[in-house]
C-alpha cells in the first residue's frame, strides 16, 4: 500500500521560511515522478511545484519561483519543499504526491496517482 505523508507545516510569519517534509512507502521511489500542490482557502488546488524521479529536473508555479525549492532523496524515500520568504498568500493545505511509475515529470494534478494527507502552512501578516 502506497503510503506519502506531509510534515512540516504550521504558523510563521510573512517573510519566514518552513521546510515541507514528504515520507513515502510501498513504492521504489526511484520510478515516480514527485510534486507538491496546495489548496488555499475557499479556492482550488493548484499546482506548486514538482521534481523529476531521476536528475532534477524541476518546475515551478510563477507565484513561487525564486521563492521554493523542491528536492528529494530516492534513497531516502523522501521530498522536501523548502519555502522561503513566505507571504500570506502561500496559506493553504499543501499535498505532496507521486505519478504512477514511468513518469518523468508532470505538472497536473491528475498526472498524480498517489497523494497524502497534505500539512497546514499559516503565513501571518
Amino acid at each position: 500500500q502506497v503510503q506519502l505523508v506531509e510534515s512540516g507545516g504550521g504558523l510563521v510569519q510573512a517573510g519566514g521560511s518552513l521546510t515541507l517534509s514528504c515520507a513515502a512507502s510501498g513504492l521504489t521511489f526511484s520510478n515516480n515522478a514527485m510534486g507538491w500542490f496546495r489548496q488555499p482557502p475557499g479556492k482550488e488546488r493548484e499546482f506548486v511545484a514538482a521534481i523529476s524521479r531521476r536528475f532534477g529536473i524541476t518546475d515551478y508555479a510563477d507565484s513561487v519561483k525564486g521563492r521554493f525549492t523542491i528536492s528529494r532523496d530516492n534513497a531516502k524515500n523522501m521530498g522536501w519543499l523548502q519555502m522561503n520568504s513566505l507571504k500570506p498568500e502561500d496559506t493553504a493545505v499543501y499535498y505532496c504526491a507521486a505519478t504512477p511509475p514511468g513518469t518523468s515529470i508532470a505538472t497536473l494534478g491528475v498526472e498524480y496517482e498517489y497523494w497524502g494527507q497534505g500539512t497546514q502552512v499559516t503565513v501571518s501578516s
